[in-house]
């Protein structure tokens, strides 16, 4: 069952590069798809697939930065996969959305493999955590397919030295790591913190297949200047301002 308009909120990204139809009061996509898409260091001519895309956040943010990608997203939420061709239709980006569940593709995709995949899965364990009454928001909160499953449907659809990239909460850097078996390597990890002198809250997460390089652990991103917030203004150090209202690229290392 889709949204009323009424239900729908117009909401800009990238400084307004990007313009998103979301839900209202469903689950709302912020700035993590936007480092996700920065972190991506995709180029013309490369293949995209989003698992999970939501509304089309990350994937049309990435698609706003570099030109000349062909993208590819899966949605399981049908009301939220029709969200997604509307806004990639609306921001002039081909993007191609799939209404299937990523333990089982259409043949479709299976018959075809990806330079990057990228994943912004379910941040919390349904029995650790109170689900939210809106249906669409919880099941893109609260996880029901394990990380592992995530990580083993996206490295299938990697092409040989293919790029995973995932953001996901810190907390749970140990069952990323466990899920990864030896497809993957190369693998690093960026952790976003907060502010200076701040435990890390969410980690950028990129493998290769195929990879033979060592572990990596970044100096992370700190987020916001200062000791606390101050005030409604804006606090966000200048290098991820310009990621978030610039598109600007994330490197990782």
């Amino acid at each position: 069952m889709g949204f009323a308009p009424a239900d729908l909120t117009e909401d800009r990204f990238l400084g307004g590069r990007l313009t998103l139809i979301q839900p209202r009061d469903g689950y709302r996509a912020g700035v993590d798809p936007v480092f996700l898409a920065a972190a991506v260091a995709a180029r013309a001519g490369e293949s995209v697939l989003d698992l999970g895309c939501g509304v089309g956040a990350a994937t049309l943010c990435l698609g706003a930065r570099v030109a000349g990608l062909t993208l590819v997203g899966v949605e399981r939420q049908e009301a939220y996969a029709d969200l997604a061709r509307m806004n990639a239709f609306d921001n002039d980006i081909d993007m191609d959305v799939f209404s299937a569940d990523l333990t089982d593709l259409p043949r479709e995709l299976r018959d075809e493999s990806f330079d990057h995949v990228i994943m912004n899965p379910p941040y919390h364990l349904r029995e650790r955590s109170t689900t939210s009454a809106d249906t669409g928001r919880a099941d893109a909160l609260f996880e029901d397919t394990p990380l592992a499953a995530w990580i083993d449907a996206a490295t299938k659809r990697l092409k040989p030295r293919g790029h995973l990239t995932m953001i996901q909460k810190a907390e749970r850097l140990p069952e990323i790591l466990n899920g990864m078996d030896e497809r993957l390597g190369s693998v690093l990890v960026k952790p976003l913190s907060p502010r200076e002198g701040r435990a890390a809250v969410l980690v950028l997460v990129q493998a290769r297949k195929g990879g033979r390089g060592a572990f990596r652990l970044a100096a992370p991103l700190v987020l916001h200047a200062g000791d606390e917030h101050s005030g409604d203004r804006e606090s966000y150090r200048p290098e991820v301002s310009a990621i978030l209202r610039e598109g600007a690229h994330l490197p990782l290392w």
